[in-house]
């Protein structure tokens, strides 16, 4: 059983996503923990990239930030490394087909296994191409989780039926980034999911208020944030954490309705 699945066990998860070194290392990992304490289910780590295609401004610019600040793949594994000495929250990392590529596709998941992740998100890598990582990914027992687009219409069933992890349900078209309303029929997306796997599923992208979050937990298993968390990273720097903190648990109190 995936480790993942625990994030789901308790009712719905509460999944806080978090571009590692911005501002710097040591207020990555204070945030990390404060999130933890605040009842995140799941943490998403993202390793800058330098062409973030998938990220809305605010976290092209915390990428930008954590990059400047001489952030590596190899310093970002070294904290996790800490963080799993206290920590045994479900994490994963979300970066970009080409930071894998470039360190080594089985360097890299072999890595992600030795130090204690659970899975990878790659935004970038349509499902037609999942077969370049996904033998790796099961060597080391890393999940290869699969994103799910309002545009993926017919392959919505495909996808589902061979994912592992979670399913991160897209909300809406473009880049990340907070909306004030998300119209697209997320019901019919999940309808078709549910009918296809019983893998979980939680909504990201455009998600910032309690009440959104609220409305995305109980139509999915779980709600995802990311620009909505760096904006606070964005405008307290090393003082974030606890801003972090409080943030999610209102979140958290939020999903779990």
């Amino acid at each position: 059983m995936s480790n993942i699945s625990k994030a789901f066990a308790n009712g719905k998860a509460f999944i806080p996503f978090i571009t590692c070194g911005d501002p710097d290392l040591g207020t990555t990992a204070k945030i990390v923990r404060e999130a933890v304490d605040a009842g995140a289910d799941l943490i998403e780590l993202g390793i800058p990239f330098s062409d973030p295609t998938a990220e809305g401004p605010v976290i092209q610019g915390a990428n930008v930030r954590a990059l400047k600040g001489g952030v590596t793949t190899d310093k970002i594994f070294d904290l996790v490394r800490e963080l799993r000495q206290d920590i045994d929250t479900p994490m994963v990392f979300m970066t970009y087909a080409n930071v894998v590529f470039s360190y080594g596709a089985d360097r890299f998941i072999s890595a992600c296994s030795d130090i204690g992740m659970d899975g990878i998100i790659l935004p970038d890598l349509p499902y037609e191409e999942k077969e370049e990582f996904l033998p790796v990914c099961h060597k080391y027992g890393i999940d290869l989780i699969s994103l799910i687009a309002p545009t993926s219409e017919n392959r919505i069933a495909m996808i589902a039926k061979e994912a592992e992890g979670f399913l991160y349900i897209v909300s809406s078209l473009g880049v990340t980034g907070t909306r004030s309303e998300i119209t697209t029929d997320l019901a019919s997306i999940i309808k078709v999911v549910r009918e296809n796997t019983s893998i979980p599923c939680a909504i990201g992208f455009g998600i910032s208020t309690p009440d959104q979050a609220k409305k995305m937990a109980d139509i999915a298993d779980g709600a995802i944030v990311g620009s909505a968390i760096i904006k606070i990273m964005e405008k307290y720097g090393k003082e974030a954490p606890s801003h972090v903190g409080e943030y999610v648990r209102s979140m958290k109190e939020a999903v779990r309705g």
